[in-house]
C-alpha cells in the first residue's frame, strides 16, 4: 500500500506536483507528488539510480522539470542551503578553513563586504560546534574527508537557512564525524528548520529521521519512517529497480 504525505497541508514548505525529472530527455523521477512540511526532518532513500540526488537538484532549482512543478512557499534563494555530494565539491582552490566557512555569509552580506570581527567570530563558533576549533588557518586541501565535511556543515550553520538539503552527507566519513554531524542535524530540527537528506544507511534513518521518502524513480512510499520502511515497500523498491530499462525512449518535455 503506497502512503504519501498530504500535499495540501497549510504548513507545506516545498510542494511537488506530478513532478517528472531527468537528463537528456531520459526520465529519472516519474510523477512524484507530495510535500515537505515546515520544520520536518526527512530522509530520501532508495536503490542506486533511483533519482534521489536528482530530486534535490530540482528543489534547489538546478534542474528544470520535464513535467509537473516544484513550489517553494515563502522561500527566497537565501533561505535554502544545499550540500551536494563531496565528489562534486571543488577542494583544489587555495583557501583555508576559516575563509571557506565565511562563505556561508555571502548571500546576506555580499562577496565584497569587509568581514568584520563579529562575522569572523560567528565562523569560529560554527567551527567549534562541528569540532574544528584550531583548524581556522589550515588549507582545505590538507583535510581528511571527515574534516572537510565538518567544514561544509559549519558553513551551512552560517547560512542560517530555513530549508537544508543534504546529498549523502555521511558517505565515506568516519563514525565519530557522522555522530557529530547528526548532532548538528538534530540541532537544526530542534530549531524548526526543514531538513531533507539523501541517505543509504536504513538503520541510521530509522534512528534519526522521523519521515522518509522511499523512491525508485517512481514514489514507493512517503510518510512516517516506520510506515515507509516496511519489508513490503523495500521489496517493491528493489523489484522496481530490477525492472528499470535504461534503453527506454526519451520523454517529451512538457510546456510549463
Amino acid at each position: 500500500m503506497t502512503a504519501f504525505l498530504s500535499d495540501g497541508a497549510a504548513d507545506t514548505l516545498v510542494r511537488l506536483t506530478d513532478l517528472t525529472l531527468g537528463y537528456r530527455r531520459h526520465p529519472a523521477v516519474h510523477h512524484l507528488s507530495g510535500g515537505f512540511r515546515d520544520g520536518s526532518l526527512t530522509a530520501i532513500v532508495g536503490p542506486n539510480g533511483a533519482g534521489k540526488s536528482t530530486l534535490l537538484k530540482a528543489v534547489v532549482g538546478a534542474l528544470p522539470p520535464f513535467g509537473g512543478s516544484v513550489t517553494l512557499h515563502g522561500l527566497e534563494a537565501a533561505d535554502i542551503a544545499y550540500l551536494p555530494q563531496q565528489a562534486e565539491v571543488e577542494r583544489d582552490f587555495p583557501i583555508d578553513v576559516l575563509d571557506t566557512v565565511l562563505l556561508g555569509h555571502w548571500r546576506r552580506v555580499g562577496l565584497f563586504r569587509r568581514i568584520g570581527r563579529a562575522l569572523a567570530r560567528q565562523a569560529e563558533e560554527a567551527l567549534a560546534v562541528v569540532g574544528l576549533s584550531g583548524f581556522e588557518r589550515r588549507p582545505i586541501g590538507a583535510l581528511s574527508a571527515g574534516q572537510f565535511q565538518r567544514v561544509l556543515f559549519a558553513r551551512m550553520l552560517l547560512q542560517d537557512a530555513r530549508l537544508i538539503l543534504l546529498d549523502e552527507p555521511f558517505t565515506a566519513i568516519d563514525a565519530r564525524t557522522t555522530a557529530d554531524l547528526l548532532d548538528v542535524v538534530r540541532r537544526w530540527h530542534g530549531e524548526r528548520r526543514t531538513v531533507v537528506a539523501v541517505l543509504h544507511d536504513l538503520d541510521q534513518v530509522r534512528a534519526h529521521f522521523p519521515d522518509t521518502l522511499l523512491l525508485a524513480r517512481e514514489p514507493v512510499a512517503w510518510g512516517r519512517t516506520a510506515d515507509t520502511l516496511t519489508a513490503a515497500n523495500l521489496d517493491r523498491a528493489r523489484s522496481m529497480a530490477e525492472a528499470w530499462d535504461d534503453r527506454a525512449r526519451p520523454c517529451r518535455r512538457t510546456a510549463p
